[in-house]
């Protein structure tokens, strides 16, 4: 979800608009941020919940990382809650929440789930065939 909402902000951002309020995709600009609001809290928690560290080789670098992980959602958090209670959100504001060291800080932490498959998964640099 909160992927999601990074991709639909950086559309948004590439409008130009500066109001949200009579666009359709201001609406569900507030919609998806809402929901991504609502999945950064506590996403450090459920994701020590979820991953068995026993079976995680350098759990103790897991463990670090989802402390890295709960500090950077909070920074997300106080920055998108401040940008979805203005009244208007234009795209420049969206472009700046974009570029937000914390947001994208965020979205980086998020390799824990990569990390914390019982059998990595090999990731392709480029799709099958592209290369053809």
């Amino acid at each position: 979800m909160i992927e999601a909402c990074c991709d639909f902000m950086q559309a948004c951002a590439a409008q130009g608009l500066s109001t949200d309020s009579r666009a359709r995709s201001g609406r569900r600009l507030r919609v998806l941020m809402a929901e991504a609001i609502s999945a950064m809290k506590g996403i450090a928690e459920h994701c020590a919940t979820v991953i068995d560290v026993d079976t995680i080789e350098a759990a103790d670098r897991l463990m670090a990382l989802l402390a890295v992980l709960d500090r950077d959602a909070g920074d997300s958090l106080a920055a998108m809650e401040l940008v979805l209670a203005q009244p208007v959100i234009s795209s420049w504001l969206i472009d700046n929440l974009n570029g937000s060291v914390h947001l994208r800080g965020l979205l980086g932490d998020l390799v824990v789930r990569e990390c914390a498959r019982p059998e990595p998964q090999a990731v392709p640099l480029v799709a099958e065939g592209a290369c053809r």
